[in-house]
């Protein structure tokens, strides 16, 4: 029997990364292709310009099914990428690519389904807790935007949903948040968590912190700003060596308010099965995630303290994880897949 192979996708506000895989009960990915999301108009774009590299076009006949994660809800097999704006459609894209079917997912959908994949090694537990077996598990992850995503168990093994928590009102949890709520106010109106809790939420702190008084940036992280891009990933980095001290504050403002909205999720899922912190942001601050200041303010819900104890909860450190989900969802789409997640 010729070899079948798939296509897969993560797509977020800042890349997208697409893969060829060969399809089977174990999925494995043969050729990736990472690309900056803001240089292109639209999925089909980036589809073409994938599908078209030689080394990609040689199998194209061959492909069984494709499976793609996008960052926004997904409706009737279409969506409205959040920090994009594109329209997307599935059964578009299997037409116009001569594909026998496309699948859209949300990201964090794909990422909960990623799980399966992961093992021990791409795990950082922050809190042991007690997993109960079948209990409902909970994906959160900030980057460019603020994902969520669920697991919860039938009869077979789990089964993945999307969530938009990440839009969900920021709620203060102290005298500095409810002002950084008010500083936000005046130029969002309403603010999502996902304002506070993600790039560009870091930046906003740190442009918060700094325009109520609270100090000053360091020359070297003006002169760093002049030759780099990412200002998110600079101040992290920065915060992270303890090379500016208001850099220092964002972060730790930033991981308090990560930390809240995180058990608030899990509240709202009672996610006795564990917590995953996932997204681009996390596996780079891992070291302060560590330290204890996530997960006091993950704990610090009034009565229901002593219940959050007892949630695992781990940083995943696999990159790949929501591109991982989409190979395993194009392989179930071309009945080739494992079963559900156990």
């Amino acid at each position: 029997m010729a070899d079948r192979y798939l296509l897969a996708a993560d797509v977020g506000g800042t890349r997208a990364t697409l893969v060829l895989g060969t399809a089977g009960p174990s999925p494995r990915i043969t050729l990736q292709h990472v690309y900056a999301s803001q240089e292109f108009r639209s999925l089909g774009d980036i589809v073409a310009d994938f599908v078209s590299r030689p080394e990609v076009a040689v199998h194209h006949s061959a492909i069984a099914a494709a499976c793609f994660a996008v960052a926004g809800p997904v409706a009737a097999n279409a969506s409205t990428l959040t920090n994009l704006g594109w329209r997307t459609d599935g059964a578009a894209l299997a037409r116009d690519f001569r594909l026998p079917s496309v699948s859209l997912v949300n990201d964090f959908s794909a990422a909960a389904m990623g799980l399966a994949a992961l093992g021990p090694q791409d795990l950082v537990t922050l809190q042991a807790g007690e997993a109960v077996a079948g209990g409902t598990r909970l994906v959160v992850g900030a980057g460019t935007g603020l994902g969520v995503g669920l697991l919860t168990w039938h009869d077979d093994g789990y089964r993945a949903h999307p969530s938009e928590g990440g839009h969900s009102d920021f709620a203060p949890a102290d005298e500095p948040q409810d002002k950084l709520l008010g500083y936000l106010r005046r130029t969002f109106g309403r603010v999502s968590y996902e304002r506070v809790v993600s790039g560009p939420g870091l930046m906003r702190i740190f442009s918060f912190l700094q325009d109520t008084g609270a100090g000053m940036p360091s020359k070297p992280l003006l002169d760093a700003a002049n030759q780099r891009s990412d200002m998110a990933e600079l101040i992290a980095e920065f915060a992270l060596a303890r090379l500016d001290p208001l850099a220092v504050r964002a972060l730790d403002l930033f991981i308090s308010v990560y930390g809240a909205f995180a058990g608030n999720m899990a509240l709202a899922a009672l996610a006795r099965g564990g917590v995953y912190i996932s997204g681009g942001i996390a596996p780079k601050i891992v070291s302060r995630l560590k330290d204890g200041a996530f997960m006091r303010a993950f704990t610090s819900k009034g009565r229901y303290s002593d219940l959050l104890t007892t949630l695992p909860v781990h940083v995943v450190m696999n990159a790949q994880t929501g591109l991982l989900g989409a190979l395993l969802g194009a392989a179930r789409q071309a009945g080739s897949g494992p079963a559900p997640a156990r």
